[in-house]
């Protein structure tokens, strides 16, 4: 039989040479057409038609020029092509192998399908229509596959269509028995408009539709388009049912009310599992600029679920941690108040991932950014050690990754630990390129300027953070930011305030105890100086702060403008001399 007449299935793709060419299957399950030229198609029908094999260039370029004589380069952009849209986000080496002096062999496993009189349309068919064609061509056959290694041989006419559709719905490797829905898989249901006026279902459409994109964004995340998302709208059906039909573990569900100025929306996470809830909030607002006001909300909501699935998938239990798992376990115990057993518990997790795959540029870049934090935080017992690891780890992500979010957040971090603030700055804004959510890098964005002398500016980006993630695990660390700033400001009272709501989030940081000192120092309350600069002492582990001027030389390395550091002088430095540290 000829060629054209088989259908090709290869992890996420799809050839089909007489019905519209080469499609694939994206992370939501769309199956759209892939746009390459017929030459490219042509090679490629032979490739994987002798997958395993090495074919000569001779036979390609006769495949995709008949009768023609071409140059040797055209065989190679052809081939360039069909790699650039074949390999894109393969963590493995390329499917199309280069064999020197020889030609090229296909090295991805194939599966073959004949076509029949009842088979499948050639068009790219939706999941759901995919599984009714499968069903209605017959469920009793299966694939064949070949001893020889890469190449799945004996095509038969009789070849399942239920194997084929059951791996592009569900997985990208093919199999002949269920999987289960991907981990972090969700779906975000329309947000009903509870106004009782139709005219602002437009509103609560464009929160479902904002909060699909910015789900999207985050790591590992399959979550299901909008259009399949809006063929649910108004039916009454479970969530259990709903994640059953889309093979997913998680429901996000909702209303939108305005009223005059104020818009209140509601948001639930269900576990489609066990039909029950496992988060819940409600979110007030003003109207002000309404396309800020929305991309505000939809933005806290895709933070706050980032946090809350996090923590649900590495509570499942899990026989057999795979390296996703121990990232997940190792986010989880990040996201705990900052410690130095909960960056013990999270470097050892990354640890293990890393050592699962030594190659995943998640794992390196996860454990560098805990290495880089802990030695940030103060909690670290081999500062230079950890930053010198984390150096290496960052070099290996982005020689693999160039524009990984992760690696450029890792080297951030890592810079700042070195105190190169004004280099750190582009490294996040490369993290919030990726992700205008990453609230964990305008955080460090508002310090970097604190540190760099532009008060106003850093405070602001402080503020955005704590606005945009008021219940953050990191929040704690915004609102000494602030206080810091309000120090160096003079303005005592405000600074005192934001490092008391610091301290109230998290009382292990020895520094937010050293400004509490300073901040009461020049306030003149002297007893509550002493108490909070005896308890920075005791969180230090060394007893500093232990002198006005080892102070000075530690604080000076962060804040490099000299404008600032005067600030510091007449402030920090003064408050703690108020509080009773000496000078020598």
């Amino acid at each position: 039989m000829d060629d054209a007449d088989t259908i090709f299935y290869f992890e996420e793709f799809r050839l089909d040479r007489r019905g519209g060419g080469l499609f694939q299957r994206d992370a939501n399950g769309v199956v759209a057409p892939v746009p390459i030229g017929a030459r490219a198609l042509d090679v490629l029908g032979v490739l994987v038609a002798r997958a395993g094999e090495v074919v000569t260039r001779d036979a390609l370029t006769a495949a995709a020029w008949p009768d023609t004589v071409v140059e040797d380069n055209n065989l190679n952009m052809q081939i360039a092509a069909l790699r650039r849209c074949l390999d894109d986000g393969r963590p493995r080496p390329s499917c199309i192998q280069t064999i020197p002096r020889r030609g090229y062999r296909f090295v991805v496993p194939v599966i073959t399908e004949c076509k029949q009189s009842t088979a499948m349309p050639a068009q790219a068919l939706p999941a759901g229509e995919a599984s009714e064609a499968v069903r209605a061509a017959g469920a009793n056959s299966r694939p064949h596959y070949g001893i020889r290694r890469f190449v799945v041989a004996g095509v038969v006419c009789a070849l399942t269509f239920l194997a084929a559709a059951t791996a592009w719905t569900v997985h990208s490797r093919w199999s002949t028995g269920p999987s289960p829905p991907p981990r972090l898989s969700i779906v975000v249901l329309p947000f009903a408009n509870l106004s009782g006026d139709p005219g602002q279902q437009y509103f609560a459409d464009a929160i479902t539709e904002d909060l699909t994109t910015d789900l999207s964004r985050l790591p590992h995340m399959l979550v299901i388009s909008r259009g399949t998302a809006f063929s649910y709208k108004d039916r009454p059906l479970s969530a259990k049912r709903i994640g059953q039909e889309l093979g997913v573990v998680y429901v996000l569900e909702g209303g939108v009310q305005r009223s005059g100025n104020q818009v209140r929306i509601n948001a639930q996470l269900i576990d489609t599992d066990s039909d029950t809830h496992l988060w819940a909030e409600r979110f007030d607002s003003g109207i002000g600029d309404l396309l800020v006001v929305q991309n505000e909300i939809t933005g806290r909501i895709a933070i706050t679920l980032n946090v809350t699935l996090v923590a649900s998938e590495a509570a499942r239990p899990n026989v057999h941690p795979d390296v996703l798992d121990h990232i997940f376990r190792g986010r989880a115990e990040i996201y705990k108040p900052a410690s130095r057993q909960h960056f013990a518990a999270a470097i050892a997790e990354f640890e293990q991932a890393l050592a699962l795959d030594p190659h995943s540029v998640e794992a390196q870049g996860r454990l560098a950014t805990a290495l880089a934090s802990r030695a940030l935080d103060d909690m670290a017992d081999t500062a230079d050690t950890d930053l010198d690891r984390a150096d290496r780890l960052i070099a290996q992500a982005l020689a693999k990754a160039p524009e990984n979010a992760v690696a450029h957040f890792a080297k951030g971090q890592l810079l700042r630990a070195r105190h190169h603030c004004e280099a750190a700055i582009p490294e996040y804004q490369s993290v919030l390129a990726a992700d205008r959510n990453a609230v964990a890098a305008i955080g460090n964005i508002g310090r970097c300027r604190i540190y760099l002398g532009q008060l106003d500016e850093g405070v602001a980006l402080e503020a955005q953070a704590v606005r945009l993630s008021p219940h953050d695990p990191f929040v704690g660390i915004w609102y000494f930011r602030i206080g810091q700033a309000k120090l160096l400001q003079s303005q005592i009272g405000e600074a005192i305030r934001w490092l008391e709501k610091a301290r109230g989030e998290n009382s292990a940081y020895q520094f937010v105890a050293a400004w509490l000192a300073a901040a009461y120092g020049l306030e003149g309350d002297l007893p509550r100086a002493a108490a909070a600069l005896a308890e920075a002492r005791r969180l230090s582990g060394n007893g500093s702060p232990a002198s006005i001027a080892k102070e000075r030389s530690i604080s000076s390395r962060d804040f490099a403008a000299p404008a600032t550091r005067v600030l510091l002088k007449d402030t920090y430095l003064a408050g703690l001399r108020d509080a009773g540290v000496p000078d020598e």
